[in-house]
């Protein structure tokens, strides 16, 4: 479409000091041909802002270009009708603040960003949001603690809410004890559930519709149109919801592989939920033979915070044992109980409950690892302590051993089927082929039973860190790589009842904020309120499914054939897709391997005699752009030869634009994403790892081409490091330097 361009630039925050503005607005209007093309020395203030929006007012304008401070700065004053498209050149930060003033290089740079936005707003096209009806009904897998808290806070916010419990009762693990741990002041003893009201608060709303002894069979569709197929008895029915809270709990780690501590050696060796069954009968009595419990041992961390087993702290283990203890001494207070641990896990408040069952004169706590568990002739329990507080080797002989068992999420009943979606080559398609065979669907893995999905990346939630399908630890919590559903409670990451209560209320809220967003046809994090989503020239698709295997969020689907099928709202806009396809197939509106190409095409390349090399910087905008900008706010300088291009995720970038790159004279092309690895996490999940891997079929190719490998480097780039930014840049120009100007230059 033929747009009414207006660029505008503004001159404060020391921009007209540093450069020569006049110079901008002759590019704008000589080499561009900008109709409407203004400065101002405030442009984020009243008058600025009114001469803006005046000139859209009366059709001057329907496209601008805004130079002056970053687009990630003043948010709130730069707001226009989503028909109208923005693009904002950053001069200030990454230009006058982080160059010297009145200086060639600096203004070369300005002269460039504002070329790269100018062809950029050239191919752009106004966003429409993705057509569909939305529904505004949440659906609640699991009725325990978290469920039922979920249930009843979506109702209670204006929404209608499905509730979904395999077993006949609700309730989950909270109906099985006796007591919970205390969350009031005194926080000095146990309290009695409140479970009977939470469930009544539920079953008598009328907006919450609840399905006990029931399964889910199919989940199909996106969000705002998910279609939920539910099997109760001999009957199906199917519910059409908008967002999806996934609550389904956790069961106790496997006994079977608690052997080491006695577990199966004794009926006088029990886990923490099978006391809580002696205390509910009061049978403070031995298992084996009934005589009357004199000693028993607690030993904490069973099978938790331990790599052969559970690597993590399970949560609760300590505040039930302190609970459990206090039911022993409430009905047997002469009884001899001995707390065996690592550490005591008691945050908070429960610090209180701590001392108060501490301060028990029958309340023993020794801190060392059990190397032993026997049993004697008589039936009493030895347990062997090694590295005790004292350094010392302990033996304690015992009526009862109650191991605290770990958390697992129910979420890891089935067998995950570990597919690359990292790989982005003809092996990930190969293997795809592989899975396929092997379990006679393209559903990727086995399922657990739980969501039943019908995404062609697999049935269930995707397993990331210790089991669990918690995606943005770091960010964004509540997210799983399936949009529109959000794990809580338990099934989210191990936790005590009054953090999953307080879960829940969160995963409701992400809930309705993505049925919201999807209204309005708009993304959900990290692309909060982006209009955009792909499209497919699928004429030239073929098939080789790339796009589908590396898609990080189930967005697609595939056809008979493998020809890939977007679903729009389960999309997050971070572009791997497009990075992926060797065909250059998938676009967005207002982001295509053309626009970018756009881009690259307007930088200005010196020739070779003016020894002024160019280097492409494409960086990642959640990570290493914020991280750029926060050097620009400190006043770090770096190397004017970089020009950089902000994308949506380094897996965006697809390799095609390094070609055109080299291919032009740029001297070298660097990569800055967000970090990958156990302890951060990229916000498109893979999206900088899968960037990692594809550069190095590129080097591959550059050496064939007689171009040295180390023009292009891949980086890992914290918000934090922002200090360390600008060393990264120069030390990659020095090398730049040292190579030499790229043979292409001036073809």
């Amino acid at each position: 479409m033929d747009k009414k361009l207006g660029a505008y630039i503004c001159g404060g925050c020391s921009i007209a000091e540093s450069i020569d503005v006049d110079a901008l607005v002759q590019i704008a209007r000589t080499e561009y041909k900008v109709p409407v093309c203004r400065t101002h020395p405030f442009l984020c203030g009243p008058e600025g802002l009114a001469t803006i929006r005046g000139d859209l007012a009366n059709h001057a304008v329907d496209a601008l270009v805004l130079a002056a401070c970053s687009p990630r700065a003043k948010t709130d004053a730069f707001v226009f009708d989503p028909s109208v498209v923005l693009e904002r050149v950053n001069l200030r930060e990454q230009v006058v603040w982080s160059h010297k003033q009145r200086d060639e290089d600096t203004q070369m740079l300005a002269e460039d960003a504002l070329r790269m936005s100018l062809a950029k707003v050239g191919k752009v096209e106004p966003l429409e949001p993705a057509p569909g009806e939305i529904s505004t009904t949440v659906l609640i897998v699991g009725g325990g603690l978290t469920g039922l808290t979920a249930a009843a806070e979506a109702a209670e916010a204006g929404y209608d809410a499905v509730l979904v419990e395999k077993e006949e009762r609700l309730g989950g693990h909270l109906a099985d004890v006796r007591r919970v741990p205390p969350v009031r002041a005194p926080f000095t003893a146990a309290r009695s559930s409140d479970l009977p009201q939470r469930i009544e608060r539920v079953t008598e709303n009328p907006n919450v519709n609840v399905f006990t002894s029931t399964n889910i069979v199919r989940t199909q569709g996106q969000p705002g149109m998910f279609d939920v197929t539910l099997q109760t008895g001999d009957e199906r029915s199917t519910h059409r919801v908008g967002a999806i809270v996934a609550a389904t709990g956790w069961k106790p780690y496997d006994t079977a592989k608690l052997g080491y501590l006695g577990y199966g050696l004794s009926p006088n060796v029990v886990t923490n939920l099978e006391f809580e069954k002696i205390a509910a009968a009061e049978r403070w009595t031995r298992p084996s033979d009934g005589k009357p419990l004199s000693r028993v041992l607690f030993i904490q961390c069973a099978g938790s915070r331990d790599p052969n087993h559970l690597p993590y702290c399970s949560t609760i283990c300590c505040t039930e044992a302190l609970k459990q203890v206090q039911y022993l001494h409430e009905s047997c207070p002469e009884t001899e109980v001995y707390v065996v641990y690592r550490d005591m896990v008691t945050p908070g408040l429960y610090e209180r409950y701590y001392r108060t069952v501490q301060d028990h004169p029958a309340a023993f706590f020794v801190k060392g690892d059990v190397s032993q568990v026997r049993r004697d002739s008589t039936g009493d329990v030895r347990v062997t302590l090694d590295h005790t507080l004292f350094g010392e080797t302990a033996e304690l002989v015992v009526d009862l051993v109650v191991l605290a068992t770990g958390m697992v999420p129910n979420s890891t009943d089935g067998q995950v089927l570990n597919l690359p979606q990292e790989a982005s080559s003809a092996q990930a398609a190969s293997q795809v082929a592989e899975a396929e065979k092997k379990n006679g669907t393209s559903g990727a893995h086995d399922a657990t039973g739980i969501l039943n999905l019908a995404y062609r990346q697999g049935l269930e939630l995707p397993l990331l860190r210790d089991g669990f399908p918690d995606s943005n630890f770091v960010c964004f919590p509540y997210e799983t790589l399936r949009t529109g559903i959000y794990a809580a409670g338990a099934a989210r990451a191990p936790m005590d009842a009054a953090s999953a209560e307080e879960d829940a209320r969160g995963a409701v809220m992400k809930a309705i904020q993505c049925i919201e967003f999807a209204r309005r046809g708009q993304a959900v994090h990290p692309r909060a309120g982006d209009m955009s989503y792909p499209s497919f020239f699928l004429q030239r698709c073929t098939q080789c499914k790339r796009c589908t295997v590396e898609c990080p969020f189930g967005a697609l689907d595939e056809d008979e054939k493998g020809t890939p099928k977007l679903n729009p709202n389960r999309c997050r806009r971070c572009g791997i897709c497009m990075g992926a396809c060797p065909e250059r197939i998938i676009s967005f509106k207002n982001y295509s391997v053309e626009i970018i190409a756009s881009i690259i095409k307007a930088v200005e390349v010196p020739e070779e005699d003016e020894e002024k090399p160019r280097i492409l910087l494409f960086m990642c905008e959640n990570d290493a752009y914020p991280a750029l900008d926060a050097a620009g706010l400190a006043r770090l300088q770096y190397d004017p030869a970089v020009r950089v291009i902000p994308v949506r995720c380094l897996g965006s970038v697809n390799v095609v634009w390094i070609a055109d790159a080299l291919s032009r004279g740029i001297d070298g092309v660097m990569l800055l994403g967000c970090k990958h690895g156990d302890d951060y996490q990229c916000h498109f999940a893979k999206g900088s790892e899968l960037a990692t891997r594809r550069l190095e079929n590129v080097k591959e190719t550059l050496s064939r081409l007689q171009l040295e490998p180390e023009r292009i480097e891949v980086g890992q780039v914290a918000m934090e490091d922002y200090t360390k930014l600008p060393a990264m840049i120069d030390g990659f120009m020095a090398r730049i330097r040292e190579i030499g100007p790229n043979p292409y230059k001036g073809f």
